[in-house]
């Protein structure tokens, strides 16, 4: 195999906010220790040394908000609610926009999908995760319509489909669904455009951003996007918080997504009043150090600046994409065709070994974490694969990658396509694992 030396990659221009765990050693089968290198950032992020450290400041004074006169609770009050303040402003949210703490991006659209108003028309192409195809299909009895648009072959076919789409919808609400990058893919839906047809037919849009905001900067006031739904744990901050941000007045109308303490204003014994935003919609007890986890992870990427994070990162992105085109056997998913903007992420196959034995050998004898499968767009992800191929792996950049790491993944997958694994490896509780797997866990 001939290969190209990858251009040499400068350090980042301002320090990176540093990841917790970065400098741990894992086992490998051979009884080696190796650095950890995470390709698995589009699942799960780790978490940011800042908002360990804003954690273990707040965790004294951790208490239930809103109600209590204590004075932890007030404190932990002020924090949610800063918290809230902090997240607002890094979505660029209106003065006049809400924003809900949820459990991710999942319970961020299906609070969406009860918010919607009754006969709401929701459009939505086949290739989204399945947090953002799904929920509008359990809306109930007195749902509108689903229209489901197949893949697009461009973006400007994306766009001129959900144009024609959203103008045939009947009468009344109408709503555009979207991601603002592909999670198997990467690529960058053009998000403004759709926005611009969906607002000139009189509909609105809610964007899925999970996969764009640990990457790149995005504003709800500037893009005119009317609902945002994020999650924490791909933001560096794996403590169960999310968002759902925009617009109110479908928020405020809707009946509370859960019923219980803190939606409630008032109960009587023939009558419930609920609050108004955003306590409606935060039944229970909130997750305050999720919410202050989630604002602490968007201050330190603010301040270190997102757009230089993001050309550092599309440096490496660049290497790694470089070096394995160059392994005849690879095979990477694209929808839109390589030159197309995208995010950190990779996913591809490999011809010879199945994507689950891959990312166990990666795993067992490189010391290298990638994702297999079909990475809950199981639409999308079977579109994209070549023949013979029933699932893919996918690798995922983010803080703490490092020019090591992408080297190390490029010579890992040119050795196992050429010889394949050197371990012996069997279907251990339904997943591919090494036998017998020698590595101990802490």
């Amino acid at each position: 195999m001939t290969t190209v030396a990858p251009a040499p990659i400068s350090a980042p221009l301002s320090p990176q906010p540093d990841v917790v765990g970065a400098d741990v050693l894992i086992p490998l089968v051979n009884g080696e220790r190796v650095s950890y290198a995470n390709f698995d950032y589009a699942a799960s992020a780790p978490c940011l040394e800042a908002v360990r450290a804003t954690l273990a400041d707040a965790l004294p004074y951790y208490a239930s908000v809103h109600r209590g006169a204590g004075f932890h609770s007030q404190v932990s009050t002020d924090a949610y609610e800063k918290a809230r303040l902090g997240v607002a402003r890094f979505v660029g949210a209106r003065a006049d926009d809400a924003v809900v703490f949820v459990r991710g991006t999942t319970d961020a659209l299906n609070l969406l999908a009860r918010c919607v108003p009754d006969a709401c028309t929701v459009v939505v192409f086949a290739g989204e995760h399945h947090a953002a195809l799904l929920p509008w299909q359990h809306r109930g009895s007195t749902a509108g319509r689903v229209v489901r648009l197949p893949l697009p072959a461009s973006p400007e076919a994306a766009v001129e489909s959900a144009r024609r789409a959203l103008l045939a919808a009947p009468e009344g609400p109408r709503l555009l669904v979207v991601t603002a990058a592909s999670n198997v893919t990467g690529e960058l839906w053009p998000v403004e455009e759709l926005t611009a047809v969906a607002h000139a037919a009189g509909a609105r849009i809610a964007v899925d951003a999970a996969q764009l905001v640990p990457h790149a900067s995005f504003d709800l006031a500037a893009t005119g996007v009317d609902y945002v739904a994020f999650s924490g744990h791909k933001l560096y901050a794996p403590f169960g918080a999310g968002v759902l941000a925009g617009r109110v007045d479908w928020l405020r109308a809707a009946e509370p997504y859960l019923a219980g303490g803190g939606a409630t204003a008032n109960v009587s014994e023939h009558d419930v009043r609920w609050n108004d935003l955003p306590a409606r919609h935060e039944a229970g007890s909130p997750n305050v150090l999720g919410a202050v986890a989630l604002a602490a992870a968007c201050t330190a990427l603010t301040e270190a600046g997102q757009d230089t994070l993001h050309e550092y990162e599309q440096s490496l992105l660049d290497r790694l994409r470089t070096g394995l085109a160059q392994i005849p056997a690879v095979h990477d998913l694209s929808l839109w065709g390589p030159e197309h903007p995208r995010v950190g992420i990779v996913s591809f196959v490999v011809d010879g070994v199945p994507a689950d034995l891959l990312a166990a050998a990666l795993s067992a004898e490189y010391g290298i974490g990638v994702r297999d499968g079909l990475f809950c767009a199981h639409l999308l992800t079977r579109e994209l694969l070549p023949p013979g191929h029933t699932q893919a792996a996918r690798a995922s950049l983010g803080l703490g990658t490092t020019v090591e790491h992408v080297d190390r993944l490029v010579r890992a997958v040119a050795e196992l396509a050429e010889h394949g694994p050197q371990w012996e490896y069997a279907l251990v509780n339904e997943r591919v694992s090494p036998v017998p797997d020698p590595r101990p866990h802490p």
